[in-house]
């Protein structure tokens, strides 16, 4: 299910995000920007961070006690890694008010689900997972954008009791931010991303670990050109977030994986061949694929 019809302006009176990063602090920013908050409380373990945060007008004032920030929250929002999703379930569980709605933002949300029912026995209704489809190789409260959701899409997915009410106000907060809402199960979601985020991770983290291990990788690195920085970029990603999700999702990165080392073996064999006509019909067919992706777009 997709939507993108205009909904109301919505109001959070208070607004908790647990774990001040880019995407936490972009999400809070953004609803600042567009007044559409009352007031942000940020919680993380690095209280540098989060003075910096209030410095810079992200978020309104920093948590010294959860259970007290969890208590006063209408919206909760979980931007933590995804392994670290289910150790603060319990607690939302015992202190958030009956009102109150929790989302996250994790790249897997099988991992979320099995990790949340591992300790509660069942997915509340209240909770409702999410993803935006955003970011940046730029890590830490001060990379925060207050427009970083703007076209982007946000996948939710809502289970069979999740709470309508509980997904139209998560749905209304990231339309409000310019963001296009679609909805797809769980299984699909994780599927889409071992493919079009994950495995392209995995590859430029692996690229890069492997030529900084050559004897050449100082004049390799020296003239790198535009390319090589375009490709490996995100290779300067939060290496913690990208080990959890690379853990939490293996089956459906493993899958893709498998698909791509084929299609390797199939270059390196048409190389080692001087087989051109099957190193053309490979290029040309990527080719014809990217371009379409940009016409899409």
């Amino acid at each position: 299910m997709m939507s993108n019809k205009k909904l109301p302006d919505v109001l959070v009176d208070n607004l908790l995000i647990i774990g001040t990063g880019l995407i936490g602090g972009s999400f809070a920013k953004g609803l600042k920007d567009r007044k559409l908050v009352g007031k942000v409380v940020g919680y993380g373990r690095n209280q540098s961070n989060l003075k910096k945060g209030i410095e810079a007008g992200v978020i309104d004032e920093a948590a010294e006690n959860l259970e007290e920030a969890m208590q006063a929250a209408d919206i909760i929002f979980l931007s933590v890694p995804t392994l670290a999703v289910k150790s603060y379930i319990k607690l939302i569980e015992q202190q958030k008010k009956p009102s109150a709605v929790v989302t996250d933002a994790a790249s897997v949300k099988g991992e979320i689900i099995e990790g949340i029912r591992s300790e509660l026995g069942e997915v509340p209704d209240w909770f409702v997972a999410g993803h935006p489809i955003a970011g940046s190789e730029k890590s830490g409260i001060l990379a925060s954008n207050g427009d970083l959701y703007v076209d982007h899409k946000v996948i939710l997915t809502p289970l069979e009791n999740t709470s309508s009410d509980a997904q139209k106000i998560i749905e209304a907060l990231w339309v409000s931010l310019g963001a296009e809402v679609v909805s797809m199960p769980v299984g699909v979601h994780d599927e889409v991303l071992a493919a079009t985020s994950h495995l392209p991770h995995l590859l430029a983290f692996a690229l890069v670990d492997c030529l900084q291990g050559l004897d050449s990788h100082d004049d390799i690195f020296r003239f790198a050109a535009g390319g090589f920085r375009d490709f490996t970029r995100i290779a300067a990603s939060d290496p913690v977030m990208w080990h959890d999700i690379m853990t939490g999702n293996k089956h459906a990165i493993l899958k893709q994986l498998n698909a791509f080392k084929e299609t390797i073996q199939t270059l390196e064999t048409a190389i080692s061949n001087e087989n051109s006509d099957a190193i053309l019909d490979c290029f040309e067919r990527a080719s014809l694929v990217r371009k379409r992706l940009d016409i899409k777009q």
